[in-house]
């Protein structure tokens, strides 16, 4: 694995400090001249890019029950950043290559070379000085003087949906142009639709290769909270202890149907 020294030592420093069940695990790591090497856990089923974007090619569509299993260790995994550890995480970059699945589709977040720590009871992380995380799944507040909290984070997982971001809509020469148009006419229409009084309208944003083979509520579950979680105003979106508790009270409750 090749990374910038800062990035390789932030990634070392950052395992030091959390153990959770979706957070992907370094077993160790070598420094050695130039030589630098991270060692990370077995998972089976690689990265959740490889089954959003290549189902056709590799015949690995992810049904719906498995991606609502996937959103919600997702979720727990970066409630447990924001909430629960010492000192707070902020990953910074949070998208489905840095997702790692395991043999029973449990979500494991990876790439830690961004993660920022944030003391607990502070107000986030003053502005970086550049700007390192990947275009389409970077909240605003990356491009502003507004300090950065792990409301960024939550941008980038409602983000985080079965339609790829390429590098050739999201390159630096064009600056991610086409993407910005593309996805707020999908957060503007959706919340039309959401409007219309009926549930026709989730089958214009559920995924087309799965045919119909989807529950209704984990599909709208997902939609709605993906928009909450992808508010331009910071402080109207999600906290991701409030997506955990969502999504899980929608599990149980398909589970009792």
């Amino acid at each position: 694995m090749v990374q910038g020294e800062e990035e390789f030592w932030a990634e070392v420093s950052t395992f030091g400090r959390i153990n959770h069940m979706n957070l992907a695990r370094i077993w160790g790591f070598c420094s050695e001249g130039k030589h630098r090497l991270l060692v990370y856990e077995y998972v089976e089923n690689a990265s959740l890019d490889k089954h959003l974007f290549l189902s056709f090619e590799n015949n690995t569509l992810l049904e719906c029950g498995k991606r609502f299993k996937v959103a919600l260790g997702i979720a727990k995994g970066l409630a447990y950043l924001h909430h629960e550890c010492l000192e707070w995480v902020i990953h910074c970059d949070v998208k489905p290559e840095n997702i790692l699945l395991d043999c029973d589709f449990e979500a494991k977040i990876s790439d830690f070379g961004l993660a920022k720590l944030c003391q607990r009871g502070g107000h986030g992380l003053a502005k970086m000085s550049n700007i390192r995380g990947t275009k389409g799944y970077m909240a605003s507040e990356w491009t502003t003087n507004l300090p950065l909290t792990s409301k960024v984070d939550v941008y980038s997982y409602g983000v985080v949906r079965g339609v790829r971001l390429s590098s050739s809509t999201l390159d630096d020469r064009r600056g991610g142009e086409e993407y910005i148009v593309e996805f707020t006419s999908y957060v503007r229409l959706a919340k039309v639709k959401m409007q219309e009084g009926d549930d026709s309208w989730i089958m214009d944003f559920v995924d087309l290769r799965l045919e119909g083979e989807y529950n209704k509520n984990q599909a709208a579950m997902m939609i709605q909270i993906g928009l909450l979680c992808v508010d331009d105003d910071k402080n109207k979106r999600s906290t991701m202890e409030s997506v955990v508790q969502v999504l899980a009270d929608c599990e149980i409750e398909v589970a009792t149907v």
